[in-house]
């Protein structure tokens, strides 16, 4: 029988076996104010230490290029070290979580907790689809952290002796969803032709979540003397990477129709398009910005970047993520397209109810569920090892 109070905690232990780090999370949530520390439990043989201190460092990776790539003293990449912490000895004081306190005295007095504090300025995890060569390092903002014991914090620790663990820096959909109905009017007039073709597109809301339907209300008026020939409807990925100052665009989803067409001069069509832009069906598609591995089965499509009020998205740095709705009337060879992009953002609903940091039971030490960090859990980040 499964205890419904048990908390699921993720370990990993370094290959020599003498470092173990439990940690009760592998996201970390940026809420555009602050961003949530990385907490956890690291436990140290006692005889390996021999006088030596635990550090644990959290380094971010921007990755632009192919490793495979890099030739000629070209480098693709860039590791940052944004935050590092002496854990033991340590002098500072925090408060220790519920389930930081369950674990120390559940691992005796070799055990100690850590609390590791991520700049707000940092940007958030994304990963670029890379194509068929999965087996390159991932493209994008990638975070690890890393705990090892050494004489002090600027040695580089040798793979046997520490423990690497992904992580993630997420953001989440406010609490509360804006009722608003965005609405886009474009019109286009014709050469030699008098009148014009109005096209007005309307969201049935602002923000959706992954996996959830987009509905798109088209209100087609044809003023001019041209024929619309058929209609294209497509959710468009927008990917800034601001390491190179690119921008590209993907579509996530699509839908050509001519039911109602052809529309003909003076006549008009009112027509519903509902698309469902998912990671599953992008797999093919080179430069996906997503927020995992699709191999994992788990990704998604990277939600859109949110930053706080009163600053613009492009201030953001690493990868910014945005979407829009795009609509496409095809008048022919002659008539051209009329365009209309309509801004819409996609995201995780916030799992509030669902946080790690749970309150500890009095008196409850054993309550725990330990799991090895390399085995995966639908909706939880994904691990790169």
């Amino acid at each position: 029988m499964v205890n419904t109070n048990a908390v699921k905690v993720f370990k990993k232990t370094a290959p020599n076996g003498k470092i173990t780090v439990y940690l009760g999370r592998r996201d970390f949530v940026d809420n555009t104010v602050s961003t949530e520390p990385v907490d956890g439990v690291v436990l140290v043989d006692n005889d390996y230490l021999r006088g030596r201190k635990v550090f644990a460092a959290v380094t971010v990776t921007y990755r632009h290029g192919r490793e495979e790539d890099e030739v000629m003293g070209l480098q693709f990449s860039k590791e940052l070290v944004i935050a590092s912490h002496q854990i033991y000895p340590s002098s500072d004081k925090f408060e220790v979580t519920p389930v930081q306190d369950r674990l120390v005295k559940k691992l005796g007095g070799n055990a100690y907790p850590f609390v590791i504090n991520i700049p707000q300025s940092a940007p958030a995890s994304v990963q670029l689809q890379p194509g068929d060569d999965d087996s390159s390092k991932p493209l994008g903002v990638i975070y690890d952290l890393k705990v090892f014991v050494g004489d002090n914090s600027d040695e580089k620790p040798h793979k046997r002796n520490s423990v690497n663990l992904a992580v993630r820096k997420v953001q989440y959909a406010p609490l509360e969803r804006n009722k608003r109905q965005p609405s886009t009017l474009v019109s286009k007039g014709f050469t030699l032709s008098a009148g014009k073709l109005n096209l007005e597109v309307t969201l049935d809301k602002e923000l959706f979540y992954h996996g959830e339907q987009v509905q798109a209300t088209l209100n087609i008026n044809n003023g001019s003397k041209k024929t619309v020939k058929n209609i294209k409807c497509a959710i468009i990925q927008h990917v800034e990477v601001t390491m190179t100052n690119s921008h590209f665009t993907r579509e996530v989803a699509s839908l050509e129709s001519k039911e109602g067409c052809p529309i003909t001069p003076s006549a008009s069509l009112n027509k519903v398009f509902s698309l469902t832009p998912v990671a599953s069906s992008n797999k093919t598609k080179v430069g996906i910005a997503l927020d995992g591995k699709l191999k994992d089965g788990d990704a998604n499509l990277a939600s859109s970047t949110v930053v706080a009020s009163g600053k613009n998205s492009s201030d953001a740095g690493g990868v910014v993520v945005s979407y829009s709705c795009r609509v496409k009337l095809n008048c022919g060879a002659l008539g051209g397209e009329l365009v209309a992009d309509l801004p819409c953002k996609i995201m995780h609903p916030n799992p509030c109810s669902g946080s790690m940091r749970v309150q500890g039971q009095e008196g409850v030490d054993d309550n725990i569920v330990f799991e090895d960090f390399a085995r995966l859990r639908r909706g939880m980040s994904v691990d790169q090892n």
